[in-house]
């Protein structure tokens, strides 16, 4: 399918940096994003991924690990939740010393992990907040799994901005009693979520029905998608995307970690959604199966040497040195500052 060129554009002013407004500082240091998530030895999603996503979108990663996930590509067997006082001492060691322009939120371990990044959270207010909930679906005890949906709902929720979830994931945590035979609407999700005090929802993953006389290949016909940012009045914006036929690992951590990065860089949400879902798509497009499951994005799709399609040199004198993705200079060519996608 056709899809538009993920490109990086000049980078907007970063916090507190100086100059006049909207102009860019090219001495500015990326703005930083801390990441709450579990190690995930596959490298496709928890908090390898957020690293992964939050450097390939120009800003400077801060990894604080919450539980450590037993898995392979194909799925998670179990997992192990670090002490909360684990969490919160790897925190605020980071914390004293470096200055955060926003937060992401994975995996969390346990209700208790829940509560040890809440009581983080509470004293930045003023930071944004990007909560991801994934399926979590290694929990053996019914009953666990419950307790940490819960402190997710009464304790992250009131500090997030965005809520980040497939339509079935966000339907669990939000409407637990749903019992319609159609799936919640991304606005009756927002309404869910804006009564624990977030006041938006990024939801993933919406079937959309065939529309009479669409072409296949095109918007409408069989096997899109729809990806919706939503508030309680409504839809603000999404992306329509032509559902890929293989399994995925680590597409929601790629793309909420891809919308904090640009909610650091002070990008508005309705422009930093559009964005963050191109990123997510394309590096899916340029995926790859390392193993044996499924198939893990690449973050670095852009900065890969573009192909010849006629398999020619260059005319004489033309540069034929491959394309580079940004932080990737020439030969003989000086570092290029960052710069956030």
């Amino acid at each position: 399918m056709s899809r538009p060129k993920f490109e990086a554009p000049p980078s907007p002013e970063a916090p507190d940096a100086p100059g006049a407004p909207g102009e860019t500082d090219p001495d500015a240091p990326p703005a930083c994003v801390m990441s709450f998530n579990a190690a995930d030895a596959s490298g496709a999603g928890g908090s390898g991924g957020d690293v992964a996503t939050i450097t390939a979108m120009g800003a400077h990663p801060l990894p604080v690990i919450t539980a450590i996930l037993m898995r392979d590509t194909a799925e998670v067997f179990e997992s192990q939740a670090l002490e909360p006082d684990t969490i919160v001492e790897q925190a605020r060691s980071i914390l004293e010393d470096v200055t955060i322009s926003a937060w992401k939120v994975g995996f969390l371990g346990s209700a208790e992990g829940v509560s040890a990044v809440a009581e983080v959270l509470s004293d930045y207010p003023d930071v944004p907040l990007v909560a991801h909930l994934p399926a979590i679906t290694w929990f053996d005890d019914e009953d666990d799994l419950q307790a940490y949906l819960e402190s997710f709902r009464d304790l992250i929720l009131p500090a997030a901005e965005v809520l980040v979830g497939s339509q079935q994931a966000l339907g669990e945590l939000l409407l637990p009693d749903w019992d319609n035979e159609r799936a919640p609407s991304a606005r009756e999700l927002a309404v869910a979520a804006a009564e624990k005090g977030t006041p938006y929802v990024l939801v993933t993953g919406i079937a959309l029905p065939p529309s009479r006389g669409a072409q296949p290949g095109e918007p409408g016909s069989e096997g899109w998608m729809d990806n919706v940012l939503a508030s309680p009045q409504g839809a603000i914006t999404g992306e329509k995307f032509e559902r890929f036929d293989t399994s995925f690992v680590g597409a929601g951590d790629t793309l909420s970690a891809a919308l904090a990065s640009l909610l650091a860089a002070g990008q508005d949400l309705h422009l930093a959604v559009g964005e963050a879902l191109n990123f997510l798509d394309q590096s899916l497009d340029a995926g790859f199966r390392p193993g044996m499951g499924g198939v893990v994005p690449d973050r670095f799709f852009w900065a890969l040497p573009e192909e010849d399609p006629e398999g020619e040199a260059g005319a004489e004198g033309e540069d034929t040195a491959p394309a580079r993705g940004p932080g990737l200079p020439a030969d003989g060519e000086p570092p290029p500052k960052r710069r956030m996608h």
